[in-house]
C-alpha cells in the first residue's frame, strides 16, 4: 500500500451542499430560506429567547431564589460512622486520605466538613475544614482529635505593590 492509495472509508465523507446553484439542484434560487422575511436577509434572524415581541418565557416566570456575594461554599461532607469503617485506629484523616479512601471526590478535597451520623469505633484525628458540634464530641469521645484546618488556601500574592510616594516611584 502507497500513500496515495489511502482513502476515507466508504460512508465518512460527504458531499457539500451547494446552496443557489440552479432550480434543478434542489436548493436554487432562495437557496433553503423561502421569500422574504427577516430570516431570510443576510445576518437575518432573532436571538434566542426573542418570541416576536411577545413577552418572552424567561421574563413571564417568577424570579426565584438567591445566591450569596462569593457564591455558595459547596462542602464534601463525610460522616463519622464512615471514618471509623475505612480507617484504622489512631489513623490521620485528612482531605487527601479521604480522597485515596474513596469517600471523597479529588475536586471536593478543598472544603471536607464532617459530620456526626453514626458512631466511632476507635480513635482518630480528624483534620477538616468544618467538623459539626456532635461530630467532635463523638470523635473525642473515642480517645480523637480534631483539628481544623483553614477555609481555603491563600494563593500569594504575586502582583508588585503601588509606590506610595511619587519619590518612590521615580528610582
Amino acid at each position: 500500500m502507497r500513500l496515495e492509495d489511502l482513502r476515507p472509508a466508504k460512508g465518512a465523507t460527504k458531499k457539500r451542499k451547494r446552496r443557489g446553484r440552479g432550480p434543478s439542484s434542489g436548493s436554487g434560487k432562495t437557496s433553503g430560506k423561502g421569500h422574504k422575511g427577516q430570516k431570510a436577509r443576510s445576518g437575518g434572524g432573532v436571538r434566542p429567547g426573542f418570541e416576536g415581541g411577545q413577552m418572552p418565557l424567561f421574563r413571564r416566570i417568577p424570579k426565584r431564589g438567591f445566591l450569596p456575594y462569593g457564591g455558595k461554599t459547596e462542602f464534601a461532607v463525610v460522616n463519622v460512622k464512615d471514618l471509623s469503617a475505612r480507617f484504622a485506629a489512631g489513623s490521620v484523616v485528612d482531605p487527601d486520605g479521604l480522597v485515596e479512601a474513596g469517600l471523597i471526590k479529588k475536586s471536593g478535597r478543598r472544603t471536607v466538613k464532617v459530620l456526626g451520623d453514626g458512631a466511632v469505633a476507635h480513635a482518630l484525628t480528624v483534620k477538616a475544614h468544618r467538623v459539626s458540634e456532635s461530630a467532635k464530641q463523638k470523635l473525642e469521645a473515642a480517645g480523637g482529635r480534631v483539628e481544623v484546618l483553614p477555609a481555603r488556601p491563600k494563593v500569594p500574592d504575586t502582583k508588585r505593590e503601588a509606590p506610595s510616594t511619587k519619590r518612590e516611584a521615580s528610582n
